[in-house]
């Protein structure tokens, strides 16, 4: 195995578990790796740190064990997808209510780099780096070994489209099967995980959509940026007297008035609109006292936190400025490099210049099968909080 060994004082961060190493942190490198080349980790003593795969941007290696053992057999693999699946299992996510979950959660699960998404016995391969895919058929056997009869296929589909001939192009890579309804805490929701952004439904809102419902009844919702609608859905269930569902996307919002058609709410389906959010939030007047701020990601990378903020700051100002009073709003992001602390200081700077009393009702976050690994703070992507506004 080529062996990467690290500068003088520069191991901290691997005897701390965090899954990455970065470049600068490298000494020298017995070998000649290429993207995805399992690597063997050395400190300055020569005393083996773990192992892993290499990369050639900035984040050297990506962990995969703090012991020194063989990542490229198959056994290291059928035991890892089985420690995620057991995970899933202990917890009883998947339920007769429930048969969407992530199998696999990247650094979360110790797999750095890797998304598995379960709908309905179709597994949903996402690579988050090139590298992880010179473990795809590993991954793949594991997959079927440990799911046994409950898969039906593995649908490769790739983070970002590339010209980078290393990534495998999008379709089946065990079995066939069509786009279906799937059920999420007995609701039901079409999830394209062949057209639809991400991996066909964001999962990752299940336990906040729940939550909403705790609060819709006998209100007017706006979700905005609401995709597929899933808080709407949820809002239309526990009572509200009126949704609206806006997005740009004009194949998500028919795809919105298909699911709440779907759960028997034909009557808010025509309250879904083609539009910008942030123009219909300035539009709104005072007409609603509950509204969903859950936009895309603001920014990619660290060179775009500071428009990302504006655009949080922007976006919650609105908001607060034409809520009803005693309104309620569900506000998140979903941008890893804006922690949770930052964007609670700009939700608070928003407040302050809206002039409105505002009190935090709930912090919101992951669900369990998006676990957020101690060691890897990186891994809380999805921040959010409930607001009380007077």
């Amino acid at each position: 195995m080529i062996q990467i060994h690290l500068k003088r004082g520069r191991e901290k961060s691997v005897q701390r578990f965090h899954p990455w190493l970065f470049s600068g942190a490298i000494h020298k490198i017995d070998g000649n790796p290429k993207e995805g080349s399992p690597v063997e980790v050395l400190d300055s003593e020569e005393n083996v740190l773990g192992v892993g795969y290499y990369g050639s941007g900035s984040i050297a290696v990506r962990f995969l064990s703090f012991r020194n053992e063989d990542i490229s057999g198959q056994s290291f693999w059928n035991k890892a997808i089985k420690r995620a699946n057991d995970r899933r299992v202990n917890l009883e996510i998947e339920n007769p209510k429930t048969n969407c979950f992530r199998l696999v959660h990247g650094e979360g699960d110790n797999i750095p780099g890797l998304i598995l998404d379960f709908y309905d016995g179709v597994v949903i391969f996402q690579a988050h780096n090139a590298g992880i895919y010179t473990f795809k058929d590993q991954i793949v056997e594991a997959i079927k070994t440990v799911l046994g009869q409950n898969l039906k296929a593995i649908f490769h589909k790739p983070k970002e489209h590339s010209i980078d001939d290393s990534i495998p192009p999008i379709g089946f890579w065990f079995g066939d099967a069509e786009p279906s309804v799937i059920l999420e805490n007995g609701f039901e929701f079409g999830a394209d995980w062949m057209e639809g952004q991400k991996t066909g439904f964001f999962i990752d809102q299940r336990d906040n959509r729940a939550l909403i419902m705790r609060y819709a009844k006998g209100r007017k919702v706006l979700n905005t940026f609401c995709f597929t609608g899933g808080f709407s859905v949820y809002a239309a269930a526990a009572g509200a007297i009126e949704v609206a569902s806006v997005d740009i996307s004009q194949p998500a919002v028919n795809a919105c008035k298909q699911n709440l058609i779907n759960n028997g709410f034909e009557n808010f389906a025509q309250g879904c609109e083609t539009a910008d959010s942030f123009n219909v939030l300035k539009d709104s007047g005072d007409k609603f006292d509950l509204m969903v701020l859950d936009p895309p990601s603001f920014a990619k990378s660290m060179k775009n936190k500071g428009q990302a903020t504006k655009g949080y700051r922007r976006l919650n100002l609105l908001a607060l400025q034409k809520i009803k009073p005693g309104g309620i709003i569900f506000t998140f992001s979903c941008t890893q490099v804006v922690d949770r602390q930052l964007f609670e200081d700009t939700v608070f700077a928003a407040a302050i210049e809206s002039g409105r009393n505002v009190k935090i009702l709930h912090r919101m976050g992951q669900p369990a099968d998006h676990a957020i690994n101690f060691f890897h703070p990186e891994s809380e992507y999805l921040k959010g909080l409930v607001l009380l506004v007077d």
